[in-house]
């Protein structure tokens, strides 16, 4: 039952037509009550039917202050009332589907069915969904403050413009409709409610996907969030993020992701013309944003990812203004998909190596100094210290190209030089790999690939250091295999690729098996799966598969298992006399041949 603080003043009861045929009852829509059909009725084909007027039934005056809380307190119990609420049409984004990246009916999708859906229409609203018409002709018959009883906290709203038993069949971000009814959830970031779900689904679902820790609170939302109050293209480019996460799950939205991808790159590009009198943390955002944009979406070969990447180290290396914790957040994410890229495409990464020893992990805000996660990078996890390796690896494809090109144009000098600084940095890099292991929480050992705590984290916590630190040696065994087939050109049957590949993959499998965070899974398990010859190997490689999709859905996923299923039609359609010369990276031909570029990030 709700408790109304303020009450409205007395208004005359407005005469409302009682007598509309059934269909515009439903739609709770005004019927002009013309026979045989309705104007409506008479505008979809639809067949008008009419049902008997019941009498109303009067009641016996009371005093006017009672009478008007018994109303009120009338009509909130009709409208909470589960039949009404079940009856009523319901929004098809709701934020029962965006609650946990795990408990959510996304379950129920099929893991290994990567169909995608073409996003044809370049206009904001889909002519299939249902369109709400939100009435103001009873905006003064709503009480202006509505609060919770026993409630926690003090919680006021400003009355909405809708009729209260509209309010409760109107498409909400929430799952309760007494929730939505007092406060609607994200309210201070549009007074549409598609658009609050769209930040509900950001906030509840997407930004769980992406990190590995959040022990006191998560990044995206503690630091990347709260700029979109003063910025609209970071607005829109967290309606287009999550608008096409859901697009690609299967939820209708009325308003498509394509629409705000545009307003985004158009306000992006008018912060950009404004030069010095731009904030550097928006830019970086609002740019970082429309990079997980392009890498969830990938709509065929594009170099978008790779020009947003530019932009943004253009902007980080020319800015004098101090960081802040936001800045230093966005930069590490730009970093780490400058080395993603390079490894995905084949590119030299854009920014430089950092230095071993340089990089120390990014805690959330306020995060304990005592957390068992106190190893852990918000990015990436357990695997800071081998990032600069990593770094360098990326560079060794395009260097490896430079030194062949040099050997073709017969320049000799320089190709000398070359292949010397490839050598050098290749062993260099295949030793630190050998000596790496990722580095540890305090009073935490490894033994056989399990960890032991002395001080007994709860299980939770537990399971989820122990996934981070099956991602982080996955990372290690698919530099291997890349480093191996890549770089050095081994066949894929070659025993030191395969050892590594089936490790990989193993790591992979436990990441998913303990439910940790995957959202940097997709290289190392997409590296080790294209070298799977032996039917155990390609069994973990589709359980991982199945897993990471379930529980991240993004296109890129389902893009790389159809170019992984290719490939090992391919693998297997060879003779071993034909491997060495036929199935060096094979997987960029695959990618090539069906027209998608994609970042594994």
């Amino acid at each position: 039952m709700l408790l109304y603080t303020k009450f409205a003043a007395p208004k005359v009861p407005k005469r409302r037509s009682r007598a509309g045929c059934c269909f515009c009852k439903e739609k709770k829509k005004k019927c002009d009550e013309k026979r045989p059909q309705c104007a409506r009725c008479a505008e979809k084909d639809l067949q008008c039917t009419y049902e008997a007027v019941r009498p109303r039934q009067r009641r016996k005056r009371e005093s006017s202050q009672l009478r008007l809380v018994h109303e009120y307190q009338t009509e909130g119990d009709q409208d909470l009332s589960f039949d009404q609420w079940q009856d009523g049409p319901v929004e098809e984004i709701s934020e029962a589907d965006g609650l946990s990246p795990i408990d959510t009916k996304f379950d129920a999708i099929s893991p290994i069915n990567f169909s995608t859906t073409s996003d044809s229409t370049v206009s904001p609203v889909d002519a299939s969904s249902s369109i709400y018409d939100y009435g103001m002709e009873d905006e003064q018959d709503r009480a202006h403050f509505l609060v919770r009883r026993n409630s926690s906290i003090s919680v006021v709203s400003p009355a909405r413009s809708l009729q209260p038993d509209l309010a409760m069949i109107a498409p909400c971000p929430v799952g309760s409709p007494t929730l939505e009814f007092v406060l609607p959830a994200f309210s201070e970031f549009s007074d549409r409610p598609n658009r609050r779900a769209l930040v509900g689904h950001f906030c509840n679902v997407l930004s769980h996907l992406i990190v590995f820790r959040e022990e006191s609170g998560n990044p995206f939302q503690q630091l990347v969030l709260p700029l979109s109050h003063k910025s609209a293209p970071i607005m829109n480019a967290i309606y287009a993020l999550a608008s096409a996460h859901m697009e690609y799950r299967g939820v209708e939205t009325t308003e498509k992701s394509l629409y705000f991808h545009n307003r985004a790159i158009q306000g992006l590009a008018r912060l950009i013309e404004q030069e010095g009198n731009v904030d550097k943390t928006e830019l970086l955002a609002a740019i970082m944003l429309l990079v997980y944009y392009e890498v969830l979406v990938q709509r065929g070969k594009s170099s978008i990812v790779d020009g947003h990447l530019k932009g943004a180290l253009t902007i980080m290396s020319s800015s004098q203004q101090e960081t802040s914790p936001a800045g230093l957040f966005l930069e590490r994410a730009f970093r780490f998909y400058d080395v993603i890229t390079a490894l995905s495409l084949g590119s030299a990464p854009l920014s430089t190596a950092p230095a071993a020893g340089c990089l120390l992990p990014f805690p959330p805000l306020d995060a304990p100094v005592t957390s068992p996660l106190s190893n852990v990078d918000s990015l990436l996890g357990m695997a800071t210290t081998l990032w600069p390796i990593m770094h360098r690896l990326s560079n060794l494809l395009s260097l490896k190209n430079d030194m062949d090109r040099a050997a073709r144009d017969s320049q000799t000098s320089k190709s000398a030089v070359l292949k010397m600084e490839f050598e050098t940095t290749s062993q260099a890099i295949e030793t630190a790999l050998t000596q790496w292991e990722p580095r540890l929480p305090p009073n935490v050992v490894a033994e056989d690939s399990v960890l032991r705590c002395s001080t007994g984290e709860n299980t939770l916590e537990r399971l989820q250091l122990q996934s981070i630190f099956h991602n982080a040696l996955a990372y290690r065994h698919s530099a291997f295999v890349y480093l191996y087939r890549t770089i050095y050109g081994y066949p894929a049957r070659r025993e030191a690729v395969q050892k590594h590949a089936h490790l990989a993959l193993v790591h992979c499998l436990e990441t998913v098996i303990h439910g940790g965070p995957m959202g940097a899974l997709l290289w190392p398990l997409f590296v080790a799966a294209c070298e799977a010859v032996s039917a155990e190997d390609r069994t973990l490689a589709r359980r991982a598969f199945a897993g990471v999709d379930q529980r991240q859905g993004m296109t890129n996923i389902g893009q790389a298992w159809k170019i992984i299923q290719e490939v090992w039609k391919r693998l297997d359609d060879m003779n071993n006399d034909s491997l060495e010369a036929l199935d060096k990276d094979i997987w960029r031909n695959v990618s090539a041949e069906m027209g998608v570029n994609i970042v594994f990030g």
